[in-house]
């Protein structure tokens, strides 16, 4: 069974993050500036939260409120599931889709060591679907 640090252990772990004063707006050109779609939201090293383009289009856009005047804070996420490393693909998959979201972090001894997304998920779920396809191939071909 594949765990969430083969993900981590394939990708970087240069995680984007941002302090949870920091305006909204400022988010928006970190997640501009990188092409992605959250930001992790911290205390110093603590983990706080994460901030996505979802929290932004309903809770400023939909609200009408400028992203220069909101704290990250008040809109971040803070509630998602929190999974290690150890933890199986297959129960971090069920539970995003329960939960319905698309990031979750992953937390070793209190520290934020990655963060995945379903993307990562698919990704690795494929990449192994297809070596087990190559060794049959492998093993019917010898």
């Amino acid at each position: 069974m594949r765990t969430i640090k083969h993900i981590l252990d394939r990708k970087s772990r240069n995680l984007a993050t941002i302090d949870a004063n920091e305006t909204v707006f400022e988010a928006l050109k970190m997640m501009a500036e990188k092409n992605i779609g959250s930001i992790i939201v911290m205390n110093g090293e603590q983990y706080l939260g994460i901030i996505t383009e979802r929290n932004y289009a309903r809770q400023i856009v939909l609200q009408d409120r400028r992203s220069k005047d909101v704290l990250v804070k008040e809109i971040m996420r803070t509630d998602l599931p929190k999974f290690s490393e150890s933890d199986k693909i297959e129960k971090c998959m069920e539970v995003m889709s329960q939960h319905n979201v698309r990031y979750i972090p992953v937390i070793e001894d209190e520290k934020l060591v990655g963060l995945i997304s379903m993307k990562d998920i698919l990704d690795e779920i494929l990449l192994h679907q297809k070596e087990v396809i190559d060794n049959l191939t492998n093993y019917i071909s010898n």
